[in-house]
């Protein structure tokens, strides 16, 4: 306790380790717990390095949080949560020409792109909870979200980092040439230490059979299981045709463990056409929506989204998400919701026809409402909806992230659900089905009433169950 009282006096951020704050960050949006030692709220980068030294001399951990949205306890540990989302929330620079923008990890998604709206650009990872997400969340997280289909994943935008190494210093990662990357592993500091360790490690011809025997399909876009490892070998000096090293593929998805972020450089996209059409596809039954994910992602399709019967009867007791159930039509057991765009309406209609035409030739699907305008505004609205309004489910039983975010190959997801459907009834249990199918990507929620320890015992069981599922089809346990 006197350490933590003496590295309270010596920052100029705040540091509490009462019950009370600990209390407060031993949870982020998942089912995990587990009270931290302390919650800092850095100033500065000096601040950053204090915590930095005091972690090292005081043999404890720091856990980078910005707004703790995550799901899978990415921000949950006994260390020091470093919370940087009340100092560090600067837009720095933005390049117009280069179409780039400069920021601080603690800025949120949607108001950057408020920002930037004027400029005609638009950062594209989107999430559900973009209007608290940030961006160093979205990097530790590597989100990616429901414009993933067509602008990629958060590792597809970053271009540099500034982030705070073990050792306290200042480094800047970016795109680098081979030379300079061996030149790099000739430093005598620990950034030299890193290149070094990285490259003796990737060069053994195991170590890379091992990775591209073991990692997830390159095919799936959205994968994130353990380190990037596999992003890496991609690039020069180990793939002599690769693009350009760059030390951010790791550092996207590393969820905060190598390194405290200070400043990012991100990739901007022109925003999409102005217009826009959306097709909500009903179906019967969960395996005939999934049949349709394929031939439908032939459509040049912006958003693919599912939502299946539980969310969407989640929805009927909410006022406002009363009356975003407009288009709903009988009592679907999944929607799938097909966006397209153009320059112009008509253009986007004869698209919208075009898919539903596709759809119907392969007697897939009931109902096709096409939604326009605030209308497309209202149905995302109720998609968005759907992941807080599992948590006022009825009773102690409710959807549990457990499973979350596994992902396949579009081609396989229809085969996969089914399996995974088949292992939940062996179990006999319900399951919530909904996010993102365009990506292979479903967020899978078990029901289940985790004050009971045979439904904790499931939790595992289902975890581990679903976890050899995945990897009998080379998918991603997360997405």
């Amino acid at each position: 306790m006197r350490n933590l009282e003496a590295l309270q006096q010596a920052l100029e951020g705040e540091l509490h380790f009462d019950a009370l704050m600990k209390s407060m960050y031993a949870t982020d949006a998942s089912v995990y717990r587990e009270l931290p030692l302390a919650v800092a709220y850095p100033k500065h980068i000096t601040d950053l390095r204090r915590l930095i030294h005091f972690a090292r001399q005081n043999e404890t951990s720091l856990i980078p949080r910005t707004a703790g949205t995550s799901l899978a306890g990415q921000c949950v540990g006994d260390g020091i949560v470093v919370d940087v989302s009340k100092h560090f929330t600067r837009i720095l620079d933005i390049n117009e020409k280069e179409q780039t923008v400069t920021v601080e990890p603690g800025v949120i998604r949607d108001e950057l792109n408020r920002y930037l709206k004027p400029f005609h650009l638009f950062f594209g990872p989107n999430t559900s909870t973009s209007n608290r997400c940030m961006v160093g969340g979205m990097i530790g997280n590597n989100s990616s979200g429901t414009t993933s289909i067509k602008y990629g994943v958060t590792r597809d935008k970053v271009l540099e980092m500034e982030v705070l190494l073990s050792d306290g210093n200042v480094v800047t990662f970016g795109e680098i040439t081979a030379a300079q990357f061996m030149q790099k592993t000739k430093q005598q500091d620990v950034e030299g230490d890193i290149y070094r360790f990285v490259y003796e490690t990737l060069s053994k011809h195991e170590v890379q059979e091992e990775v591209q025997e073991n990692f997830p399909d390159p095919r799936i876009h959205r994968r994130n299981t353990g380190y990037a490892v596999d992003e890496l070998l991609k690039m020069k000096p180990f793939s002599e045709n690769g693009q350009p090293f760059n030390m951010c593929k790791l550092l996207c998805g590393s969820e905060g463990t190598l390194a405290l972020t200070t400043k990012v450089k991100l990739k901007l996209d022109e925003l999409p056409p102005q217009h826009s059409v959306m097709v909500a596809a009903h179906f019967n039954s969960i395996s005939e929506c999934l049949k349709a994910v394929e031939p439908s992602m032939q459509h040049d399709l912006y958003t693919c989204e599912m939502m299946d019967k539980v969310v969407l009867d989640c929805t009927k007791n909410n006022p406002t998400q009363e009356r975003n159930r407009f288009f709903v039509e009988g009592d679907p057991a999944a929607i799938l919701m097909f966006e397209v765009k153009d320059n112009s309406i008509e253009a986007c209609r004869q698209k919208a026809s075009q898919l539903i035409a596709a759809l119907q030739g392969r007697a897939l699907g009931y109902a096709f409402p096409t939604l326009e305008g605030e209308q497309i505004d209202s149905a995302l609205a109720l998609r968005k909806a759907g992941l807080g309004l599992l948590g006022n489910m009825v009773g102690d039983r409710k959807a549990v992230a457990c499973i979350e975010d596994t992902a396949v190959k579009i081609e396989d997801l229809a085969d996969y659900i089914e399996d995974f459907t088949a292992l939940m009834e062996q179990h006999q249990q319900q399951a919530v089905y909904y996010a993102h199918a365009g990506a292979g990507e479903l967020h899978l929620r078990p029901i289940l009433n985790l004050k009971k320890s045979q439904d904790v015992q499931l939790f595992y069981d289902i975890s581990l169950a679903t976890a050899k599922l995945v990897k009998k089809y080379r998918g991603s346990l997360s997405g």
